[in-house]
Parts: structure tokens; C-alpha cells; sequence
């Protein structure tokens, strides 16, 4: 992950995202999970699951903002919004796009096998996990970021 180096002290300071944004891309990935469920087994299904293996991959290795879903809501979505209360570290929902890729592989090459129920159960666990924060804002994959977190500082 890139950091940025604060003018004023030169020390490096992580990048900070509007909360809303990786709440959004949630729910997003939470229609695109929840069709590719229902095609599971499908050309379509296998699509749908590359897609969103792109998408959590772009999230996890390049950063928030090269997630397609965080740039629809940078262009389309903030821009209609109030400013956001509070920014967020970027740390925590980078971590969880990671988790969702690694999810996301595994129902790729499941896909690819022909290995519907591992599929369906990699497409199924991402997919909970992405309605969770889309609907109770609850990020499970930001919870296990901080989780290690605590425990790497002990």
C-alpha cells in the first residue's frame, strides 16, 4: 500500500477513504455474488465470478482507488452526497478486498473445474460477507484486520 508523506513532518501518513465508499462497493458486489450464485455452473456464472475476482484483486493489490466500485462512487455517488463526517483508514477495507479475492480465486478455479459446490461455498462466503457490510455496515473482513492487528502488537 502507498503512503503519502505528510508535508509538514515528512513522515509517511496512510491513506484515508470516505467510509461510505467501500460500504457502496459492498453492496454492489453483493448483486454481482448474489447473480453469480444463481448461475453458478454457468458461462454466465464463471463470468460474473471472474469479474468480481478482478474487481476484489484490483481492490487488494493496487489500492481502493483502482476498485471499479470505488470509482463509481468517487464519480457518480459522492459527488451527489454531503462531505463525509470522518475518514477511515484505507488499511482495514484493502485487507477485506484481499480476503474477498482469496475467496473469489478459489470460486474461479472452481468455476473453471467444474467444481460447483466448492463454487457455490467460495461465491457463498463472499457474498455473506459483503451483505453483511452492505447492509449493517459491518465489514467481517476490517474486523479480522484489526483482530491481527491487536494481536500483532502484543
Amino acid at each position: 500500500m502507498a503512503t503519502a508523506t505528510s508535508p509538514s513532518t515528512g513522515v509517511g501518513v496512510r491513506p484515508r477513504v470516505d467510509p461510505r465508499g467501500p460500504r457502496f462497493a459492498a453492496a454492489v458486489s453483493t448483486i454481482v455474488l448474489a447473480a453469480a450464485l444463481v448461475l453458478v455452473g454457468t458461462t454466465a456464472g464463471t463470468v460474473l465470478v471472474a469479474w468480481q475476482t478482478l474487481a476484489f484483486g484490483l481492490g487488494a493489490l493496487v489500492g481502493l482507488q483502482a476498485q471499479p466500485y470505488g470509482f463509481l462512487f468517487r464519480t457518480i455517488v459522492r459527488p451527489r452526497l454531503a462531505p463525509p463526517a470522518e475518514l477511515e483508514d484505507a488499511a482495514p477495507p484493502r485487507f477485506a478486498q484481499s480476503v474477498g479475492l482469496a475467496f473469489m480465486v478459489v470460486a474461479l478455479l472452481a468455476s473453471l473445474a467444474g467444481a460447483t459446490v466448492l463454487a457455490t461455498v467460495a461465491i457463498g462466503f463472499a457474498l455473506a460477507a459483503a451483505f453483511l457490510n452492505a447492509v449493517f455496515d459491518f465489514c467481517l473482513g476490517c474486523e479480522v484486520y484489526l483482530l491481527l492487528a491487536r494481536l500483532r502488537h502484543r
